[in-house]
C-alpha cells in the first residue's frame, strides 16, 4: 500500500511540475519602442528566470492594450505613459495598475506629406492627422501641450477633431499614398525613418520639442492583485526587460534583423541599425518625464487623481532608477 501511494504522489507532482503558470503579453503597436519585447519572445528571457509559458499576443494600440488587461485577457501590457497614467487614474483604488519598469526612451514625429503644412498650426479640417489612439496616446496628448503652451488652456484640445487611430504600419501607407485623407502621421522609429526616405515627406514637429528632452515612449503595467499573487513572476519580466535592453544595446544587428523580420519590408538591417544608434534612441527600465505627462493630464481635468512622485506610479522594485 505505501509504495502505492508514493507512486501515486510521485505521479501527481511529475503532472503537477509540467504545467507551468501561462503569462499573456501582448507584443504592442510595433517599431523599435516595442523591440525588447520582441527580444524577450525570441530569447524567452522570461522563461530563464520563471517557470512560466509566455503566450506572446498579436495586439496593439494602447485603447485596446488597457482593455485587454482590464478584462483579464492580458496580465501585462505596454503602452505610452499617457495611456498608462489613463489607466492607472481609472484604476486607483480597485484594480490598481501600476507600473512594472519603463522600456524604452525615443522621440515621435509628426510627418507631413503637403507642402502647405510647415508647422502643426497649418492643420486645417482639410487634413487627418494619424495617431495609435485618440485622446490617450502620446502624440494626442503631445498636440494637446503644444496648444495649450501656443493658445492657452481652453484651446488643450484644438487639434484633437483633427486625429484619427491608425496603426503604424497602415498609417505609412496612408501618408505615403495619400490614402484615407491622411495628411500627416505622428509617428515612431523606424516608421518615422521608413516616411522620411519620400523627399515629400518633411517632418513639422517632435515630442522632444514639446516635451523638452527625452521622454519615456513605452512602459510596462499590471495590476496590484497579479503582482501580490505572482511576486515571481513580474520579478523575472523585470529582471528579462532589463536582459533585452542589454542584449539590444550590445548587438544591434541581432536586433536590427528581428525588428526587420517583425515589421516587414522598408528598412534594410544596416537603416535599421542607424536608427539604434541614434543618442535620442534609448533602451532603459528607468522612467524619464513621466511625472510632466501627469501634471498636463490632471491639470486638463483628464485625470482625477495627482501623483506625489514618479514612484506613486511605479511598483517598488523600480525605485531604486533614478527617474522622473
Amino acid at each position: 500500500m505505501r509504495w502505492a501511494i508514493a507512486l501515486a504522489l510521485a505521479v501527481l507532482a511529475a503532472c503537477g511540475g509540467a504545467h507551468s503558470r501561462e503569462v499573456r503579453i501582448p507584443k504592442g503597436a510595433g517599431g523599435v519602442g516595442f523591440l525588447p519585447l520582441l527580444v524577450m519572445e525570441k530569447y524567452r528571457l522570461i522563461e530563464k528566470y520563471a517557470d512560466v509559458h509566455v503566450r506572446w499576443m498579436d495586439l496593439g494600440g494602447p485603447s485596446a492594450m488597457n482593455d485587454a488587461l482590464l478584462s483579464g485577457s492580458a496580465d501585462f501590457i505596454s503602452a505610452g505613459p499617457p495611456a498608462f497614467l489613463t489607466l492607472w487614474d481609472k484604476t486607483k483604488g480597485t484594480a490598481n495598475v501600476e507600473g512594472v519598469a519603463a522600456m524604452t526612451s525615443l522621440p515621435m514625429y509628426l510627418n507631413a506629406n503637403s507642402p502647405r503644412l510647415k508647422t502643426l498650426d497649418d492643420i486645417t479640417d482639410r487634413d487627418k492627422i494619424a495617431v495609435t489612439a485618440v485622446k490617450v496616446s502620446i502624440p494626442a496628448i503631445i498636440m494637446q501641450m503644444y496648444a495649450q503652451q501656443k493658445y492657452g488652456p481652453a484651446q488643450a484640445t484644438r487639434f484633437d477633431k483633427f486625429t484619427v487611430s491608425m496603426a503604424h504600419p497602415d498609417a505609412v501607407v496612408a501618408l505615403l499614398s495619400g490614402s484615407a485623407g491622411i495628411t500627416a502621421h505622428f509617428s515612431s522609429p523606424p516608421f518615422h525613418q521608413r516616411e522620411r526616405k519620400d523627399p515629400r515627406i518633411r517632418t513639422i514637429l517632435s515630442s522632444d520639442d514639446v516635451m523638452g528632452g527625452s521622454t519615456t515612449f513605452t512602459m510596462v503595467s499590471t495590476t496590484s492583485k497579479f503582482r501580490q499573487e505572482n511576486p515571481k513572476v513580474c520579478e523575472a519580466v523585470l529582471k528579462a526587460l532589463e536582459e533585452a535592453n542589454r542584449m539590444i544595446v550590445a548587438d544591434k544587428n541581432m536586433a536590427a534583423d528581428l525588428l526587420a523580420a517583425s515589421e516587414g519590408g522598408g528598412l534594410t538591417r544596416e537603416e535599421i541599425v542607424e536608427v539604434l544608434n541614434d543618442p535620442h534612441v534609448k533602451f532603459t527600465t528607468t522612467p524619464e518625464n513621466t511625472m510632466r505627462y501627469a501634471d498636463f493630464m490632471y491639470r486638463a481635468g483628464s485625470m482625477k487623481n495627482h501623483p506625489s512622485s514618479w514612484k506613486e506610479l511605479f511598483f517598488p522594485e523600480i525605485h531604486g532608477a533614478p527617474g522622473s
